[in-house]
């Protein structure tokens, strides 16, 4: 396995500025333990500190599929939930005052697999400041349909189905072993000078909307390489998931995507050199976790590619595909 190939990819994109820093960690099953190894700065400005293997990462969009997708599924798996059901099995209020409303024949397959017409993203924080006046903004809007397209939207509705379940909000359910919802400053990766908050944020949810909400779906969660890897790992040895489960984010729904996760396709994160039965996904702060079934391999990249601003070229959509093919 080209570790120390991939990681040298790594080291570049940081000695040239492009990103401040990141955590490269591969799980082999040649390898007792997984490697991981960091390089460069957790934070650049105001002051500076350096990554460490240990440093927390904001995993944005990684969220999805670490947290949201496999309760679902698991509650589906359960019977507590019928996949192929409209939404309104849990959220009747959806959109309750028009019940001819195409919003309430959405189903929680359509959610998962990002075909439910809804739109990629909203500004969901301009408006209010209340979390849960916010949660029935996006479940009474009328939203307008489009072609089917990846969606914060799919999974802040799943997210609250989630709390409607539990009956309480995200940040009051369990994040799961290793992960949380915020993060020591002192020990997590810097992400971006926020100038809704006015403060640059570290340790705290970049996502906007997530933020608003107060915990959502879609993003928010925190985590290691080493907790990444370990969610990694209960996948490929059945552990993390039900079987059901499991099974339907392996399983393709069209062209890139499953069940939350994407699999290989022409172009994508994951590289050329991956088998076919390699799920994936990645996260906007500049983070990224790749599953390979068959070779029973898994690798994470972190980055705090937004730091101290999204606006800039950091290459990391190119470094993830050459970090893949130079592990293979």
């Amino acid at each position: 396995m080209g570790f120390d190939a991939a990681f040298d990819l790594v080291n570049e994109w940081v000695e040239s500025g492009r990103i401040p820093g990141a955590v490269l960690g591969v799980l082999d099953p040649d390898e007792p333990e997984p490697r991981v190894r960091a390089v460069g700065l957790a934070q650049r400005e105001p002051d500076e500190r350096p990554m460490t293997t240990d440093t927390w990462f904001d995993l944005a969009s990684l969220t999805k599929v670490i947290f949201t997708t496999p309760r679902i599924l698991d509650a589906a798996a359960a019977g507590i939930l019928d996949l192929d059901g409209p939404i309104t099995q849990v959220l009747t209020e959806l959109r309750q005052f028009d019940p001819e409303a195409w919003q309430r024949r959405i189903t929680l397959r359509d959610c998962l697999t990002h075909a439910s017409g809804l739109p990629a993203t909203f500004p969901v924080y301009t408006y209010g400041t209340d979390p849960d006046q916010l949660r029935a903004f996006v479940i009474q809007r009328d939203w307008p349909h489009g072609d089917p397209a990846y969606s914060d939207l799919n999974y802040m509705l799943l997210g609250f189905v989630l709390e409607r379940l539990a009956g309480v909000h995200i940040r009051d359910l369990d994040a799961g072993d290793g992960f949380a919802w915020s993060a020591d400053p002192a020990e997590a990766a810097a992400t971006e000078y926020c100038p809704w908050r006015r403060r640059m944020l570290v340790g705290t949810v970049h996502d906007e909307n997530a933020a608003a909400l107060q915990g959502a779906g879609h993003a928010g969660l925190f985590g290691t390489a080493a907790s990444v890897l370990a969610f990694a790992r209960g996948l490929l040895d059945g552990t993390g998931a039900a079987p059901e489960s499991i099974e339907l984010m392996r399983t393709p729904v069209g062209p890139r995507r499953t069940y939350g996760w994407e699999h290989p396709y022409e172009g994508w994160s994951g590289g050329e050199a991956c088998s076919p039965a390699t799920i994936g996904h990645t996260g906007f702060t500049g983070t990224g976790l790749w599953i390979d079934f068959d070779a029973g391999r898994a690798w994470t990249l972190l980055t705090n590619r937004v730091h101290p601003t999204r606006w800039s070229d950091s290459g990391v959509i190119e470094l993830r595909r050459l970090v893949a093919d130079a592990l293979y």
